[in-house]
């Protein structure tokens, strides 16, 4: 399909399913396309760009001048999107600008498993984007997986693990101190997860996601759930892998969580670790990695798409933006 202005490119490391590529790279027609321009191109072909991301999942848009996240901001803003708070998260996260903000902050050494962006909450956003404003030295690929595929192969490897899953969905829980700890990968604490210093306000808010919560002395324990672990993509017809469980049994671990406790099944019985991790390798198996360059904005549909991030060499900023 072609979209005026943008011309769609083949790279490396690209997945090729049922006639489309994963993601689809688009790239600048021509060498003199300013930030304004490429904003202009967004809106004028933007049923265009929602169809293809219908189809693709994702799309990396590779070789624009996007030179700071201010342009990446107006980038965000072109496409039209209603903007998504990030409320009940678990990564640390700080503001840039307008409505861009940090992707997690956890140490480079330290990888971020598959997850679907804020799966284990009752509201999640639809669209994910994330701009390369600092390419890594090394690593700090964010690899990215189609989830009905996820789902197709782990149905197929763990029939009875997928019924129980579907039958009764998954609990997370995870105890949060009261300010965020850098040095953790799920280290936001309750007062920026719930964006309030009011235990009263954060427990209106926790409620609304339909999480519970039980204080603690120096901090809060969240459950949330049995929430489901499949859905059911109404727009695409099929079955999606739509949790975080992975990410939370192999990445829920700090001073204060205990991965293994971190999820479970519906009935609070824990869950099979070689099927965990049987789960992982399927993921991996089927993500698809592309190294980040300076300027690339990749746009996600988290229906459709799960997303990590590998460790990586100093200096890397990613930067990202939440959409409804």
């Amino acid at each position: 399909m072609a979209v005026e202005n943008l011309m769609e490119i083949q790279i490396p490391h690209q997945k090729h399913y049922r006639g489309s590529y994963f993601p689809l790279v688009l790239s600048p027609s021509s060498a003199s396309f300013s930030i304004s321009s490429f904003a202009q191109a967004i809106k004028a072909q933007k049923p265009t760009i929602d169809s293809l991301i219908l189809n693709s999942g994702a799309i990396l848009f590779r070789g624009f001048p996007v030179e700071a996240a201010s342009d990446f901001n107006d980038v965000v803003e072109a496409f039209g999107y209603e903007e998504f708070p990030y409320v009940g998260g678990a990564a640390p996260r700080s503001k840039v600008v307008g409505r861009v903000f940090t992707a997690n902050e956890s140490p480079p050494d330290q990888k971020i498993p598959f997850h679907h962006e804020l799966a284990q909450v009752s509201e999640f956003p639809a669209k994910l984007f994330f701009y390369c404003e600092v390419e890594p030295r090394s690593g700090g690929e964010t690899p990215i997986v189609l989830s009905h595929v996820v789902y197709e192969r782990v149905k197929e490897k763990y029939p009875e693990f997928v019924e129980r899953l579907e039958e009764q969905g998954l609990i997370y829980t995870r105890v949060l101190g009261e300010d965020d700890d850098p040095s953790s990968p799920i280290g936001r604490g309750w007062k920026s997860t719930f964006l309030t210093h009011d235990k009263s306000i954060a427990e209106e808010r926790a409620a609304k996601l339909g999480m519970k919560l039980e204080w603690l002395k120096d901090g809060v324990k969240t459950v949330m759930g049995p929430i489901p672990a499949i859905k059911y993509d109404k727009v695409r017809q099929r079955k999606i892998w739509f949790n975080s469980m992975v990410a939370a049994y192999t990445g829920w671990e700090d001073a204060r969580n205990d991965p293994v406790k971190a999820v479970t099944f519906g009935d609070g019985t824990p869950l099979p670790a070689d099927i965990v991790y049987g789960c992982l390798r399927i993921l991996e198996e089927e993500s698809v990695a592309i190294p980040w360059q300076k300027g690339d904005i990749l746009l996600i549909d988290n229906w459709a798409v799960l997303h990590s991030r590998r460790p990586f060499l100093p200096p890397r900023r990613i930067l990202a933006s939440l959409c409804r």
